[in-house]
């Protein structure tokens, strides 16, 4: 079952923000998932928290993106499709918000993370593309994202 998250949740996404992240982005990953801007989704199997997405939303140029900001499966839950799931369920759910597409990042070695985009129609787009797309707004683009040393860009568009 996916859904949003509550207050009284906080303290599992911690633990899987801590087990998920390295120490340099754990700060970052719990500051934004305890922030009161975006959406915070969350996985449950077995009556239990099994992962989290963090979804924002951002214009540039007037037209509407989406990002999954953060991702995270707990160990326990890991390669049970929970991250597939999650991404599924946010790229949804931002559509639903009109977003034109939706971006997310993942480290350049995490094969896992992009083998879970791409499963669920992500593909990489370098800086020309992101240039085609934003132009000279192409840094505002980077700083919505958050994107770090390291990192692709994923971007999974949705054709009306």
């Amino acid at each position: 079952m996916i859904r949003q998250a509550k207050q009284s949740d906080r303290q599992r996404l911690k633990e899987i923000i801590d087990s998920s992240f390295p120490k340099f982005f754990r700060f970052f990953a719990s500051h934004s998932v305890n922030s009161k801007t975006g959406t915070v989704l969350i996985s449950e199997k077995q009556g239990t928290i099994a992962g989290f997405a963090k979804l924002t939303e951002f214009t540039i140029a007037g037209d509407k993106f989406g990002c999954i900001l953060w991702l995270a499966t707990h160990p326990d839950f890991r390669k049970k499709d929970v991250a597939a799931q999650l991404v599924q369920a946010g790229s949804g759910y931002l559509k639903g918000q009109g977003v034109r597409a939706v971006f997310a990042s993942a480290q350049r070695s995490n094969a896992g993370s992009l083998a879970t985009f791409g499963k669920v129609g992500f593909r990489r787009v370098g800086f020309l593309g992101l240039w085609g797309v934003f132009g000279w707004r192409v840094f505002s683009f980077y700083r919505k994202i958050w994107f770090a040393p390291g990192e692709v860009v994923l971007m999974r568009v949705f054709v009306d």
